[in-house]
C-alpha cells in the first residue's frame, strides 16, 4: 500500500502543480525536503539515539527491561503473541510506551527504534514486517498521551482561560484510537492477503511458537542482550542508597504537584492547572531526571561497567540514524511536494460539501488531512484556526483534542520501519490511519458532549 500512495503523492503532486503553475514551488520543496530529513531530522537524531540506546543497555545489563517485561507479562503475551515472553523487545516497547504515555517525545523515539531492532531479531524474513511490529506501530501511531502539552501551549498562547481544559478530552479520544488500532490490526493479520508465508526451508512454526532469525547479517541483527545470570547481587546498603535515591524523587514530586502540602507557593504557571494535570506535569519533567540517574545507579550497584556498557550501546545510535536517512527522503520529499503543490487544499474543498453533510466542522478538514502527513504543517494549520476562532471556541478545542489524540503516521512508519530496513509493511500504515480516523471522529463526538 505504501508503494502507491508515495508514487501516488509524486505525481499527484507534479499534475496538480502543472495545473496550478505551482511546478516551481513544487521542486524547490523536493530538495528542501530531502534537506530537512538529513539535516534537521536524522543528524539531531543521532545524539539523542545514542544517549537512550546507552541508558537502555544499562537497564538491560541490570535486568530492568526484564523485570518490567515480566511485571506485564500477560498483557504483552496477549498483544504480542509471537513475542517470547522473557525476550528484551516487551521490555523496550513497554518503556517506549511509557515514554509516550507521558509525552516524553524525546525518549520516546530512540525507545521505539530499539523495540523495532529488538523485534528484527525474532524476524525469519528480513525486509518484511512481523505481525508484532505492525501490532506495535499501530500502538506507537495511536498510544494514549496523558497530557497534548504542544497543543495545550498553542491555546496558552493565545490566551485560553483555560487551556488545559482538552487533557480530558484528548485523554478519551485517543483510547478509542488505540483501542481502535489493536482491534484492525488482529483483525488484518487474519485476512489471507496478509498471512505470512512460510519461511523458505525452516519448519512451519505453531501460532504459539516464537520465530528465530533466518541469518544474522549484522551488528543490527545480532541477539538481543539478555539479562546476565552473574549479576552481583542487591546488597542491605544498596537497596538503601535505592531508597534514599527514590524518597529524593517523591520530595521533588511533592513540591511541583502538591506544594501547599510542604507550605510552599504555588508556581505561577500551576495556578490555573486541575490537580491531575499538576500530577502528570510534575511525572513528566521528573521521568527523564530519573531514568538518566536511577538506570546507572541500580546498575552500578549491581557490579555492572556503567561507562563501558553506557558507551557499547550508545555506539548503535549512529548507525540508527543513518539507517532511516533515505526513507525518511522518501516520505518527507512526496508529503513536501503534494503540500507544495497544493493537493491538501484542493482535496479539502473537494471533502467539504460531504463533510457538512455528516456534521464534520468544516474548518478541521485542512488540520485532518495534513495530520498524518506532517506535524509541523498541522501545527500551522491549528495555530492559525486557534487565532481565528479563538482559543475557547468550540473548534479549537476540537482542533486541540485531534491533534493530543492522532500522530504522523506516515512519518512514524518511515522513521520506525526504516530503521531496521523493513519495505514491506502489510497492514501496519492501514491499522495506523484507521487509529487516526477514529481518534478524530472521537475527538469531535467528545467535543460536543464534554463542551456542547
Amino acid at each position: 500500500m505504501l508503494n502507491y500512495i508515495w508514487l501516488g503523492l509524486i505525481v499527484l503532486a507534479v499534475i496538480i502543480g502543472g495545473c496550478t503553475d505551482n511546478l516551481k514551488e513544487v521542486a524547490d520543496k523536493s530538495f528542501e525536503m530531502a534537506e530537512f530529513a538529513v539535516m534537521k531530522t536524522a543528524l539531531p537524531l543521532v545524539g539523542i539515539m545514542a544517549l537512550w540506546l546507552g541508558i537502555m543497555r544499562l537497564a538491560e545489563r541490570a535486568g530492568l527491561v526484564a523485570l518490567l517485561a515480566r511485571a506485564l507479562r500477560p498483557l504483552m503475551v496477549w498483544l504480542f503473541p509471537d513475542v517470547p515472553a522473557d525476550h528484551p523487545a516487551m521490555g523496550s516497547m513497554l518503556l517506549n510506551m511509557a515514554a509516550s504515555i507521558l509525552g516524553l517525545g524525546n525518549a520516546a523515539t530512540p525507545l521505539g527504534l530499539k523495540a523495532m531492532k529488538d523485534l528484527e531479531t525474532l524476524n525469519p524474513r528480513p525486509g518484511t514486517a512481523t505481525n508484532a511490529m505492525c501490532t506495535y506501530l499501530a500502538i506507537n501511531t495511536s498510544s494514549i498521551q496523558l497530557i497534548p502539552a504542544t497543543a495545550i501551549a498553542v491555546l496558552a498562547a493565545n490566551k485560553s482561560s483555560n487551556p488545559t481544559a482538552i487533557v480530558g478530552t484528548s485523554i478519551m479520544a485517543t483510547t478509542c484510537a488505540a483501542v481502535a488500532a489493536v482491534t484492525m490490526a488482529k483483525i488484518l493479520q487474519r485476512l489471507p492477503m496478509y498471512r505470512l508465508p512460510p519461511v523458505t526451508g525452516m519448519p512451519l512454526k505453531t501460532a504459539t511458537e516464537p520465530a528465530k532469525p533466518a541469518a544474522v547479517n549484522s551488528a543490527a541483527d545480532k541477539a538481543p542482550i539478555k539479562e546476565a545470570v552473574g549479576l552481583h547481587p542487591l546488597q542491605w546498603w544498596g537497596v538503601l542508597i535505592l531508597t534514599t535515591f527514590g524518597l529524593f524523587f517523591c520530595y521533588l514530586f511533592l513540591r511541583m504537584a502538591f506544594p501547599v502540602m510542604l507550605g510552599l507557593p504555588v508556581s505561577p504557571e500551576a495556578v490555573n492547572q486541575t490537580l491531575f494535570v499538576r500530577i502528570v506535569d510534575a511525572v513528566s519533567k521528573l521521568s527523564i531526571p530519573f531514568l538518566l540517574s536511577a538506570f546507572p545507579l541500580y546498575a552500578m550497584l549491581r557490579n555492572v561497567k556503567v561507562y563501558e556498557e553506557f558507551v557499547d550501546g550508545a555506539k548503535d545510535g549512529f548507525d540508527v540514524a543513518i539507517r532511516i536517512v533515505p526513507y525518511l527522503i522518501a516520505i518527507l520529499v512526496a508529503i513536501g511536494m503534494f503540500r507544495a503543490a497544493g493537493g491538501i487544499d484542493m482535496l479539502s474543498r473537494a471533502l467539504k460539501p460531504a463533510m457538512v453533510a455528516v456534521g464534520f466542522p468544516s474548518e478541521l478538514l485542512p488540520m485532518v488531512l495534513m495530520r498524518p502527513l506532517s506535524g509541523s504543517g498541522t501545527l500551522g494549520i491549528f495555530a492559525e484556526l486557534v487565532k481565528q476562532c479563538g482559543p475557547d471556541s468550540l473548534i479549537s478545542r476540537m482542533g486541540g483534542t485531534i491533534y493530543g489524540s492522532t500522530e504522523t503516521t506516515f512519518y512514524v512508519l518511515a522513521v520506525y520501519f526504516g530503521s531496521v530496513a523493513i519495505k514491506k509493511t502489510r497492514y501496519a500504515l492501514l491499522a495506523g490511519l484507521t487509529a487516526d480516523l477514529v481518534g478524530v471522529i472521537a475527538s469531535i463526538i467528545v467535543c460536543r458532549l464534554v463542551f456542547g
